[in-house]
């Protein structure tokens, strides 16, 4: 089982509720504020930490690049760009463990990212 917290700043429990349906019984989610999920993951409290703003990498990686940094988080999608299922996956493989996309690209970006995260 892995444990996924979300952050970010928009759709948090959007975001909870289609980790849960990708993931079934092998996530657990939980839903906090940035300040909290960045530290559940620097305590190792949770595996992952994914959160959603307007642009993929301010409001939702602001906190894990602040405290994990640069070579731990990366923006999944932007409002130009969304990531690949074979990007998605180099970038969980390099080993990353902070992810940000924009809030409408959530669902297909999870639909990439949480079979990578089992499969790691």
């Amino acid at each position: 089982m892995i444990k996924i917290v979300v952050g970010g700043q928009l759709n948090k429990q959007t975001i909870e509720k289609q980790i849960k349906e990708l993931g079934g019984s092998e996530v657990e989610v939980s839903v906090k504020s940035d300040l909290e999920a960045v530290m559940a993951l620097k305590n190792k409290q949770v595996d992952y930490y994914v959160g959603a703003c307007e642009t993929g990498s301010g409001g939702a990686l602001a906190m894990a690049l602040a405290l994990l940094g640069h070579d731990h988080c990366v923006a999944l999608a932007s409002p130009s760009k969304v990531k690949n299922q074979e990007e998605i996956l180099e970038e969980v493989n390099s080993g990353k463990i902070a992810f940000g996309f924009t809030a409408p690209s959530s669902a297909n970006v999870l639909k990439a990212l949480v079979p990578a995260l089992l499969n790691k």
